[in-house]
Order: structure tokens, then C-alpha cells, then sequence
């Protein structure tokens, strides 16, 4: 594969951004990609940089390091070394560092996956009325009562239809 940018060497580095589901590549060499990195580093003070690249505040990780799963006693700075959490209570501990994470990484923090023929209808009909409640409560808190009101009958029907 040739260099995206020179167009005569080899490309050695492969980069890949993905934002929502649009990918874009860019394949260059190491002659250009140590140029770009000298680019970079004028501009910008590199931990500055690094923090906006990754998101990771170094003031922020000190906070981080002192999470403990109250379960397994997991603590933060292990699942960063090992890359892998202890115990299912561990999302719930560290929920606060995990949900932007995971937003970075997959674009959304819900999972999105196939569902088992005989219980698709189900949890689709769950999930419906859990969004449904959840733009009931944002109606309600807006004071669009006509929408609410809307929306609760909707919810019961659902509701009533999942039951049957």
C-alpha cells in the first residue's frame, strides 16, 4: 500500500477513525509520519495534546486510582494494568470511568446486540416502554402535558399488550 500523502513509499502506519459509523483511513509512511508528529509537537505541548488525543485527564487519574469494587476489591489502577475487570459488580464501581470510555471506544454506552427469537418480542417491548418512560419524565419535566398525557397512554397500552 502506498503513502496517502507522498505517494511513492510504503505505507508503515495505518490509522483508522471511526465517528458515527463514517470510517476514515489514512495509510502513510514513516518518513511522513515523523514529519506530521514534528508538526504536532510545534504546535502543541505533547501532554496537552495526549490529553485531548486520549481524553485522559492526569489530575483526573489520581481520582480514578482510589476506585475499589467493594466485591472483588478490584481497584482501578489494576483493571488499567490488566485491561479486564473482576466481577460483574465491578461496572457498577466504576461506572463514572467506564461509560465515557466506552463511548469513545464503541460510539454509544448501550449494547446493541442480536436478541433470541423467542424472547425478541419481549425485550423489544421493554425496551420500548423504558424509552417511552423516558421521554414521558423529560415531557413532564418540560411541562408539555399534552404530550405526557400522550405518552402515558401509550405506555399503558404497551404495557397491557406486553402482559397478554
Amino acid at each position: 500500500m502506498v503513502c496517502d500523502i507522498c505517494h511513492k513509499n510504503i505505507a508503515t502506519v495505518h490509522l483508522t477513525e471511526i465517528v458515527h459509523d463514517k470510517i476514515a483511513e489514512l495509510h502513510i509512511c514513516q518518513a511522513c509520519a515523523k514529519s506530521k508528529t514534528e508538526e504536532i509537537k510545534d504546535q502543541l505541548n505533547v501532554s496537552d495534546f495526549l490529553v485531548g488525543l486520549t481524553g485522559l485527564d492526569p489530575l483526573k487519574e489520581k481520582e480514578e486510582i482510589a476506585l475499589k469494587c467493594s466485591s472483588c476489591g478490584l481497584s482501578y489502577a489494576d483493571f488499567k494494568k490488566k485491561g479486564r475487570l473482576g466481577c460483574a459488580y465491578c461496572y457498577s464501581a466504576f461506572r463514572g470511568v467506564l461509560l465515557p470510555l466506552l463511548k469513545k471506544i464503541h460510539g454509544s454506552t448501550s449494547h446493541a446486540g442480536k436478541i433470541p427469537y423467542r424472547k425478541e418480542k419481549k425485550i423489544t417491548s421493554s425496551a420500548k416502554i423504558s424509552e417511552l418512560k423516558e421521554r414521558l419524565q423529560r415531557a413532564i419535566n418540560l411541562e408539555e402535558y399534552e404530550e405526557a398525557a400522550r405518552l402515558r397512554d401509550e405506555i399503558k397500552q404497551a404495557e397491557a399488550k406486553r402482559a397478554s
